[in-house]
């Protein structure tokens, strides 16, 4: 008698950018040609939100004909929890078994894995996803796509050989201007560049405590807006960004923010 089924493979599908922008990029500039014709082929996924899901797979339907129709892709949510905590298993993150939600692949099936924009599990959900399969003995293949923090870093001018992202930054004023410090002091001592980013509306504030709390020579870089038409990156001591009074990133404007020396 034969044995079940070699697990399927564990795909980690890039996604564009432009998740709650104004604009859409057209998936053919952003997106290699077999990126877009591997997730095509695939007919189950685990997403953060099936809705933007199917957005994204009809984009790739006008490209590539999807091998089941829309309505029939078989489609899992990460739970909750996963989105406010995140799921790399540190400290005070959310802790799931995400076998379940792979039992497609145990059945012999390829599996997509998305997030709402650029690589799942890399600043976004989905490690335990990826540990999961690991475990099962699935195979795991990343495809190429855009990275927004590797994009920005690229961009900045700053220290690429030496870097860390560090997330989100705390939303309380004063714990915030005291985390910039730390990783001002961490990027000028070791010359290791820091990344992070925020919610789009919560631009602004960071914005200014940026500007409040960081030393006048240390540079700071921000890219809005990634791959989308109307990207930018610029990168400034502090003391040029206060002399200019430039304006904050927009609020629907998706910004990595970086400082080094």
């Amino acid at each position: 008698m034969s044995g079940p089924p070699p697990p399927g493979t564990l795909y980690l599908v890039p996604a564009p950018l432009d998740f709650g922008c104004d604009g859409e990029t057209a998936l053919a500039e952003v997106l290699p040609e077999g990126t877009l014709r591997r997730a095509a082929r695939l007919t189950h996924w685990i997403c953060e939100n099936a809705k933007s899901c199917r957005a994204y797979l009809k984009r790739i339907d006008a490209l590539h004909a999807l091998a089941a129709p829309l309505q029939q892709q078989h489609i899992a949510e990460l739970p909750r929890e996963v989105h406010k905590k995140g799921d790399h298993g540190g400290k005070g993150h959310a802790s799931i078994d995400a076998t379940a939600l792979l039992a497609p692949l145990l059945a012999g099936h390829d599996m997509g894995l998305v997030s709402e924009a650029g690589m799942p599990a890399v600043a976004d959900p989905g490690s335990s996803v990826v540990r999961a399969a690991h475990g099962m003995g699935a195979r795991v293949v990343p495809l190429v796509g855009p990275v927004s923090l590797l994009l920005a870093l690229a961009a900045s001018g700053l220290n690429g050989q030496n870097f860390a992202f560090v997330g989100y930054l705390p939303q309380d004023a004063a714990e915030r201007a005291q985390r910039i410090r730390q990783l001002e002091a961490l990027a000028l001592k070791t010359g290791q560049t820091q990344l992070f980013i925020e919610t789009p509306y919560r631009n602004a504030a960071l914005w200014q405590a940026l500007l409040q709390a960081l030393q006048p020579g240390t540079r700071l870089a921000v890219a809005a807006g990634l791959t989308l038409p109307q990207a930018e990156v610029q990168c400034r001591s502090v003391q040029q960004w206060r002399t200019l009074d430039a304006p904050p990133p927009g609020k629907h404007v998706p910004v990595v923010f970086a400082l080094g020396a």
